[in-house]
């Protein structure tokens, strides 16, 4: 283990599986302790499966083999309130908060805006953009608290940099938490409160990894498996990759979180391997 974040504490969003396990176990690995919260049930627009308390609890498990602490709570992003008590037990805990990341998302329905839902619409909005909000908004006055700054680090994409056909939900909240990131570093600034927002292309994991997105990517055929979407998805990057593992964002997270990146602040930093190049 390192010591990049030896005595700090990280608020996560999202915390039960994929990017936001990956950003737990990481910056637990660095030192950190880690307050986590996830829905652990399904939305209804989004086309796989969610996260069970089951997964939170292997993401507490994953947490605590580090010798590190941990709180994990089910609570809704969409749910101010819960999310804010989740956020005001971590800091009794702890007494500190330090880090923020706003990493709980869904792929939701995909399809033209003509054929899209008014509920998948709002949706989206609500866990994607508004939860963003929701998850700095509770953590704030904690970050404020220890009066030594803080670093603030939203989950956006490449779908934040440029358009995909077929996810006009998805990528206007992901612009908008751009939007959301530029403003706070004005806001934030003065009390040495850095935000960024991370920038990711396909992950390796349920978000990409489901049926839905086979279609979309392949749609010559009626059952296309993760090989199909692989070779599509290559030719996507400008390396000679498939996709990124959710590692990869956690690593990207670090270094944002760490001291190393103390004057890195309003930057828009793509883990993409190459695609908002192409």
């Amino acid at each position: 283990m390192g010591a990049r974040l030896e005595g700090k504490v990280a608020f996560i969003s999202g915390g039960a599986r994929g990017q936001g396990r990956s950003h737990a176990v990481r910056l637990a690995e660095e030192g950190a302790d880690i307050i986590t919260f996830d829905v652990c049930q399904d939305v209804e627009s989004n086309p796989y499966p969610g996260p069970r308390a089951e997964d939170l609890a292997e993401t507490v498990r994953q947490v605590e083999a580090l010798d590190r602490r941990i709180i994990a709570r089910q609570a809704d992003v969409r749910d101010f309130a819960a999310v804010k008590a989740v956020a005001d037990e971590g800091f009794a805990e702890f007494g500190r908060l330090d880090i923020v990341s706003g990493n709980a998302g869904i792929l939701g329905e995909i399809n033209p805006l003509a054929d899209q839902s008014e509920d998948g619409w709002q949706e989206m909005i609500d866990i994607n953009l508004t939860g963003v909000r929701h998850t700095v908004k509770a953590a704030l006055p904690h970050l404020r608290a220890g009066g030594n700054g803080g670093a603030i680090v939203l989950t956006s994409s490449t779908a934040g940099i440029k358009g995909y056909a077929n996810m006009t939900h998805y990528v206007a909240a992901k612009h908008g938490v751009v939007g959301l990131m530029k403003t706070l570093v004005l806001e934030l600034g003065q009390e040495n409160i850095r935000v960024n927002t991370i920038h990711p292309t396909q992950v390796d994991t349920d978000m990409i990894q489901n049926e839905a997105i086979y279609k979309l990517f392949v749609p010559g055929k009626d059952h296309p498996t993760r090989e199909d979407f692989a070779e599509v998805s290559r030719t996507m990057q400008a390396l000679d990759i498939d996709w990124v593992e959710a590692r990869d964002i956690s690593n990207a997270l670090l270094f944002l979180a760490s001291d190393e990146a103390r004057y890195i602040t309003g930057q828009q930093l793509k883990v993409d391997a190459g695609q908002t190049s192409l």
